[in-house]
């Protein structure tokens, strides 16, 4: 008998959780891939047929919406890995009694509803807002120039509204270093670059690694930002998948746009874990 409650134990364990992701990911998973391949319409109803044409007209209409989305989730996560890791690295090493505080100060914001914060950007990036309109007043702007409807403005927003995702990854990374390691590089003459490339930054690459996994996806398939701060030259995929659920109830079409937006990002996850090599940053994770 206690070898098999030992046997069975760790599946006890791990059924609640199993069980969790069985009903909410791996159920809606399979009826959205069943939904993908049917046909009908909202009127008559959707039958199974086997219609992979929805995953071409798919490909072939909104390739170009597909093609930006993937190009602000770059911008947007190659933005924050610059803006991230000297705001991580200055709490880390420099917070001090006070590092409780300062990452309290960042996630503030983010008390505010997502949506909330992205309207109150556009108050401020429109022409006669707080931003622009005194520039334009000064003559420091032509009267011309505008930012809201742009490309800037969204992956402004994008960068605004992930911020916390890169920098807290990256913070815990930099936290686990011990400071020893970096003052014996200082002692053996190496040069301050040289113990950022050499030292730091290689310690603190689970956290890059992990912070790049948690911005890239959400902000490639974001449509807030791109609806409230862009225009119609700025559509994202996750606006068309929006439409199309929603407006326009051609569920097919919208859930076969979510499988090949989930297969294109899986594809990248993995060729970056592949690039920057993810069992050498399991190693220094461990370390």
């Amino acid at each position: 008998m206690n070898r098999v409650k030992r046997t069975l134990a760790p599946y006890l364990l791990v059924l609640p959780g199993g069980l969790w992701l069985l009903l909410f990911f791996v159920v809606p998973m399979v009826t959205m891939l069943s939904l993908s391949l049917q046909q009908g319409d909202i009127i008559n109803g959707y039958r199974f047929t086997g219609h992979w044409q929805n995953y071409v007209d798919a490909i072939t209409d909104y390739r170009v919406q597909m093609i930006r989305s993937l190009v602000y989730g770059l911008v947007t996560t190659v933005a924050l890995v610059v803006m991230s890791f000297p705001i991580a690295y200055w709490i880390a090493f420099y917070g001090g009694k006070r590092k409780s505080t300062y990452l309290f100060l960042l996630l503030l914001p983010f008390f505010v509803s997502f949506v909330l914060r992205t309207i109150s950007w556009r108050q401020i990036l429109t022409d006669d807002g707080m931003l622009l309109h005194p520039l334009k007043e000064a003559g420091l702007l032509s009267p011309g120039f505008h930012v809201l409807g742009t490309s800037y403005a969204v992956i402004f927003g994008l960068v605004y509204n992930f911020l916390p995702f890169m920098v807290l990854p990256i913070y815990v990374a930099l936290e686990r270093i011990d400071p020893r390691v970096v003052e014996a590089a200082r002692d053996l003459y190496a040069a301050p670059m040289t113990v950022f490339r050499k030292v730091i930054f290689p310690l603190a690459l689970p956290g890059v690694f992990a912070g790049v996994l948690m911005t890239f996806v959400p902000a490639s398939s974001d449509y807030v930002n791109s609806a409230v701060l862009g225009s119609s030259g700025t559509t994202m995929i996750g606006q068309v998948i929006q439409a199309q659920a929603l407006a326009n109830s051609n569920y097919p079409m919208a859930s076969a746009l979510s499988f090949f937006l989930m297969a294109v990002l899986l594809s990248g996850i993995l060729v970056y874990a592949k690039a920057l090599g993810t069992e050498d940053v399991m190693n220094a994770a461990a370390r």
